[in-house]
């Protein structure tokens, strides 16, 4: 009598269509396969590029010249990747002459927005004009001032509050790349921040994060942002006290 092969199934198998992580791979022997080996070291290999990649400055100026608001080139001070990487601290502040410039450009703006590089250069070229595309029209729709968008170099997420501070916004929203996970190098994480100034941590703030087509999706994320800031700008403050009761709300 015939011995038939017993196939056997993963029971997280049905979970892989819900979720990009690792799960249900398989096994050869006491390994993963082949396949799946090498799928992480692809992985791994563009979080690292992500890491160390830099902002496409023409086609960025070229996008955002299309939502007709002037566009300031901010640059923190540390001075290149290595330095940026190594050193946060200087990250949070910005360069000398950028300072005077920001100050050149300073009113009374309700909101600043910063689109920054932060550690995903990637995160930014990919996905920054499509969500700006979702979210931009809300915020005017609002009559909200706009301050000059910021193209910031080197930045961590603290340097928001040193732009909007000296622009003279009220409330500072900055776009940044995240820090690459092994399925994600390209995500973006929204950071505001009501009443920025020098000196704010991170309670101070909301976050939305993992903004990418196969995350949180851009007209997801703008509704998301859009409805932090409108709450922000009624209650007056913004982050542990600020919450996301969107889904709580009654129809």
């Amino acid at each position: 009598m015939e011995n038939t092969p017993v196939k056997i199934t993963d029971s997280w198998e049905s979970l892989k269509e819900f979720t990009a992580a690792r799960i249900a791979l398989g096994r050869v022997g006491d390994s993963i396969p082949l396949s799946a080996s090498l799928e992480f070291k692809l992985a791994h290999a563009h979080a690292r590029d992500a890491v160390y990649s830099e902002l496409d400055r023409t086609a960025l100026l070229n996008g955002l010249a299309n939502f007709e608001i002037p566009v300031l080139e901010i640059h923190s001070k540390a001075e290149n990747r290595n330095q940026y990487l190594q050193r946060p601290d200087l990250g949070r502040i910005p360069a000398d002459q950028d300072v005077q410039l920001l100050k050149e450009h300073a009113a009374t703006f309700d909101i600043c927005l910063i689109v920054a590089d932060g550690l995903s250069a990637t995160a930014i070229n990919s996905n920054i004009i499509p969500l700006l595309d979702d979210l931009l029209p809300l915020l005017k729709g609002m009559k909200y001032k706009l301050a000059p968008i910021c193209l910031a170099s080197q930045a961590r997420v603290a340097l928001s509050d040193h732009i909007a501070a000296a622009l003279g916004a009220t409330l500072a929203l900055m776009l940044i790349g995240e820090r690459p996970g092994l399925s994600s190098a390209d995500s973006i994480g929204a950071y505001l921040t009501y009443q920025p100034r020098p000196g704010l941590t991170d309670e101070s703030r909301n976050c939305v994060s993992n903004i990418r087509p196969q995350g949180l999706t851009f007209d997801l994320a703008a509704n998301k942002i859009f409805y932090l800031i409108q709450e922000a700008f009624r209650r007056k403050l913004s982050g542990v006290e600020l919450k996301d009761n969107a889904g709580l709300l009654p129809e």
